[in-house]
């Protein structure tokens, strides 16, 4: 299945990011709540026991500003995913969330990695150059609104600030950009009108018909050959008494 289709709203497109976002927030209010700290179930590099992060840690977060400034952005950017990109986003999160987090998991410092950031790299990411490679004006728009949005973002790529998991941000636009040429078949494509069609024939366009060769328009079209009508013969018989 690809996602050559009409863009249309569904429940989904919102209903799945609120559920989200809802989650990472009701894991942090749990350890908040019950005085847990899930940090030691992050990413932890070249560890046995860290690749579980590579499942756990999208979900949790050292502090409520980290949960803050990632819950906005990982709600807009799944929305859009979900409603331009709607039969491959499921495999662009699991599998994404996944391969950007083994990936974390061979570059990363001896460290926990936690957070919901290398998704959200990922999705910046992916809608960007699958936009690109579209060639389709919407998404080239959708492209160029996550530029401006989150583009200053690419820094954070770098190894500039202590404490921050650039490894998983690098991680996230590497896996993003891997996936948008993986689904490149999938491109979504804007409806073709009729006259836009490679076996189109003006001479059978009933609407350029009303044209004469002069662009003059005709009311009426006589048919070049008439069909003979049959004729109805009507019998009258005598009535007997």
């Amino acid at each position: 299945m690809n996602d050559q289709h009409h863009f249309k709203f569904s429940t989904g497109v919102l209903a799945y990011p609120i559920f989200f976002v809802l989650t990472i927030w009701f894991v942090f209010w749990f350890e908040v709540r019950f005085g847990f700290n899930f940090s030691k179930y992050g990413i932890y590099p070249q560890t046995l026991k860290g690749l579980r992060g590579v499942v756990f840690s999208p979900f949790i977060h050292g502090s409520i500003q980290h949960l803050y400034h990632n819950s906005i952005p990982l709600f807009v950017l799944s929305a859009a995913l979900f409603y331009f990109y709607r039969p491959i986003a499921w495999k662009v999160l699991c599998f994404g969330i996944i391969v950007s987090g083994f990936l974390t998991w061979c570059i990363g410092r001896p460290s926990y990695h936690i957070g919901a950031s290398g998704l959200i790299y990922l999705l910046v990411s992916f809608i960007f150059f699958k936009g690109v490679f579209a060639k389709y004006y919407r998404l080239i728009a959708l492209s160029l609104l996550v530029v401006f949005l989150y583009g200053s973002m690419i820094w954070y790529a770098l190894p500039l600030e202590e404490g921050v998991s650039w490894e998983g941000h690098l991680s996230g636009l590497i896996t993003g950009l891997l996936f948008a040429l993986t689904f490149r078949r999938s491109i979504a494509k804007p409806k073709k009108y009729v006259w836009e069609q490679t076996d189109y024939n003006e001479a059978d366009d009933p609407f350029l018909k009303h044209f004469d060769e002069n662009g003059n328009f005709i009311e009426k079209i006589n048919p070049e050959v008439e069909q003979e009508q049959p004729a109805i013969n009507y019998t009258f018989k005598e009535k007997k008494d």
